[in-house]
């Protein structure tokens, strides 16, 4: 994939090096601008959104109500009352939470440009054909990447939180919960299904290089289907509703990623033919 060039003006190794560096220094700039916005709008970042999913009036609660409801399972999502309080019992613990929940507000909203500076640093080493064909992957890219977020937000958070902050061992225990304990868990659940979204465009790349194929997935699926599971296991309730919930949109990216490698694979293919025939 990497142009193999002859020009004397071609940049060395420390060049490249310095290049990336001003890309990570851009990235980093805008993650601090962006977080800085997010800084300034303290009330709406955590009354409204950090803690929306720990309120009993969240849209996703009523979803799954209806759905608990209609399929006969448990109604632990149909409550109206909260069921825990947040609590700081350190003394810069709200500050710091403040100041990172503003960074990684940044990243998020940022995530575009911060795919933009990758690809300015990576394509000038792709051939001009390849550059054509990858135009669309800051958008794809991003947009996979929001969808996972907001899977991770409205669905994975959610469940999470309902499962651990009501979960008890004694009635003698109280349920309050660390800020940062309870930030984490919110995080966790947003950036993890950002990133696992990105799963299409990993295996693209992957196959553009000659690590994976199609085969290899299919013949791996049933591995790929039991990891799914477990992982819906770790991070939704221990019931079956839940877990499938989490799992289905996974199964079918990977899915997904298996068309996207036969196509990638028929066009290295094409291209190969193209290549004998014009020798």
């Amino acid at each position: 994939m990497a142009k193999a060039s002859s020009d004397p003006n071609e940049m060395s190794f420390l060049d490249h090096l310095e290049e990336l560096r001003w890309h990570l220094i851009r990235s980093t700039i805008a993650i601090v601008l962006i977080g800085l916005v997010a800084f300034v709008m303290k009330d709406f970042i955590f009354d409204t959104v950090i803690f929306g999913p720990k309120k009993p009036d969240f849209p996703t609660y009523g979803v799954f109500c209806k759905l608990s409801k209609l399929l006969g399972f448990s109604e632990a999502f149909c409550s109206n009352e909260p069921i825990f309080t947040v609590q700081s019992r350190q003394m810069a613990e709200q500050f710091s939470a403040h100041i990172w929940t503003s960074i990684w507000a940044g990243f998020i909203i940022g995530f575009p440009y911060i795919l933009y500076e990758m690809w300015k640093f990576i394509s000038p080493g792709l051939y001009d054909k390849e550059r054509n064909n990858s135009r669309g992957f800051i958008f794809i890219a991003s947009s996979l990447f929001f969808m996972g977020v907001l899977f991770g937000y409205y669905v994975v958070a959610p469940l999470s939180i309902n499962f651990l902050g009501g979960y008890s061992v004694s009635d003698e225990i109280v349920r309050e919960i660390d800020l940062s304990s309870y930030i984490s868990t919110v995080r966790a659940a947003v950036i993890a299904c950002g990133l696992i979204f990105e799963l299409p465009i990993i295996i693209f790349f992957l196959t553009k290089v000659g690590l994976v194929t199609p085969e290899i997935l299919r013949k791996y699926r049933k591995i790929a289907l039991v990891i799914v599971l477990i992982i819906s296991a770790v991070i939704t309730p221990p019931d079956v509703a839940s877990q499938i919930i989490v799992a289905v949109p996974v199964l079918i990216l990977y899915q997904i990623s298996i068309y996207i490698s036969k196509v990638v694979i028929r066009r290295e293919a094409k291209k190969q033919n193209k290549n004998v025939k014009s020798s």
